[in-house]
């Protein structure tokens, strides 16, 4: 039988708060972390708002010599990752006899293009010598991993996932399968993105991808809603740790949940729109039942990937129902990017987070700014208040351009 694996510390890095307790408390009273970009001059973009990390500060997490040496994604990556191993409460850092049992695996959609864009700068208007001996370690995304590694000594297994829009999820289920292999008993896993920057703006402007409901920040980013017109592009971590069962019973951690299924797919079909017919959608959420050992009916909730376009929104409510049947007007769907934005990267590993909350605290965070109905939407997305009732297992999804798809399952902790 493969190994039991189970969730010991979570941490998260929102546009509502840095911090579980406050990102989690503002999602659930419905509270949205969009608005004006503050960061460069908006006024030539299309598009103008994001979810901005306003309340960060890198010093209360890493050294003051280390910060200029590493990109915001990293920063992101290192305080959502001594989050999660605080509340598991592992020693940091970790002991040399338990440190090659212990690993790291992180997803990054794009790295550090902030540093990138301002080094080129640098270089066309300074000169080739100018750039730093930092800016290559700054930029790659392997770098929030190793970071990680080197501030909580992890000498195991440690590796980064880009893979778009799923990568959070990505490297959350390959951490639990690493574990499930016996290749390590402790697993820091998640994503981090912080690319909110000039060309990344202009980029998913250029694809048509973003929100323009520039005076309406707020009420910009609404999954299944028939007025939703793009995603809003935002940025944080979520991290958690995950430890096989029999290390967490042997030092006595709090369990807040188990991780019982992943699956992953690929569309095979276009750049950045999704299969119509969502064809890898349904295989991943099956796979990840199929993982389980689930039947569709033990689902309570999903934590939809619900981005605020129109194909990915009518395309995952028809693959939800094809999966589920009738059961998918029972289960409840909702879409935190409502109210944080798409963290790209992150976000799989923003909202295995959120999905393991739930199950936590018996609460399903809601989808704001549900007003008209579409009829290709046309199940339950807790619209508009949190709902607390009966929680058990919850389905995470997430789906990235390229057709790159991954789905996790969360459950109950059960001895």
């Amino acid at each position: 039988m493969q190994r039991r694996v189970v969730v010991t510390g979570v941490g998260l890095i929102t546009p509502l708060a840095t911090g579980v307790d406050e990102s989690w408390r503002r999602m659930l009273a419905g509270e949205s972390g969009i608005s004006r970009i503050e960061r460069f001059d908006v006024s030539p973009f299309k598009t103008q708002i994001a979810g901005e990390v306003r309340d960060f500060n890198p010093e209360d997490w890493l050294p003051k010599k280390s910060i200029r040496r590493l990109d915001p994604f990293i920063h992101f990556a290192v305080a959502a990752g001594k989050m999660a191993w605080s509340m598991a409460g592992l020693p940091e850092p970790l002991d040399e006899e338990r440190a090659p049992r212990a690993g790291c695996i992180l997803g990054v959609g794009l790295g550090g293009l902030q540093t990138l864009e301002e080094n080129i700068v640098l270089l066309n208007q300074r000169g080739p010598d100018r750039i730093s001996p930092f800016f290559i370690p700054k930029l790659i995304g392997n770098m929030a991993p190793g970071e990680i590694s080197m501030e909580l000594h992890l000498t195991g297994p440690n590796t980064c996932l880009c893979t778009a829009c799923a990568a959070g999820s990505h490297a959350v289920g390959e951490a639990m399968k690493v574990i499930q292999r016996g290749q390590a008993d402790i697993m820091v896993c998640g994503g981090a993105e912080a690319v909110i920057t000039p060309v990344t703006l202009s980029g998913f402007n250029a694809a048509r991808a973003l929100s323009t409901r520039n005076d309406e920040p707020t009420r910009a980013s609404r999954p299944f809603d028939k007025d939703r017109d793009g995603f809003v592009m935002s940025e944080g971590a979520g991290v958690m740790v995950l430890e096989s069962l029999e290390s967490a019973l042997a030092r006595g951690a709090h369990i807040i949940a188990e991780i019982v299924g992943y699956g992953l797919t690929a569309d095979a079909y276009h750049m950045t729109a999704p299969d119509p017919t969502s064809s890898g959608f349904i295989r991943c959420m099956r796979m990840a039942l199929d993982d389980a050992g689930l039947e569709p009916t033990a689902i309570d909730y999903i934590n939809a990937h619900g981005t605020s376009t129109d194909l990915n929104d009518a395309g995952e409510t028809r693959a939800i129902k094809e999966v589920f049947g009738s059961h998918a007007y029972k289960l409840a769907v909702s879409s935190t990017k409502s109210m944080i934005g798409h963290m790209l990267g992150a976000t799989g590993g923003v909202e295995a987070v959120i999905s393991v909350l739930a199950l936590r605290d018996q609460v399903l965070p809601p989808t704001i700014n549900y007003e008209t109905p579409d009829p290709d939407c046309d199940l339950d997305y807790v619209p508009n208040v949190c709902r607390h009732t009966k929680v058990d297992k919850v389905l995470s999804n997430s789906f990235g351009f390229g057709g790159t798809n991954a789905c996790l399952i969360f459950s109950t902790y059960r001895p």
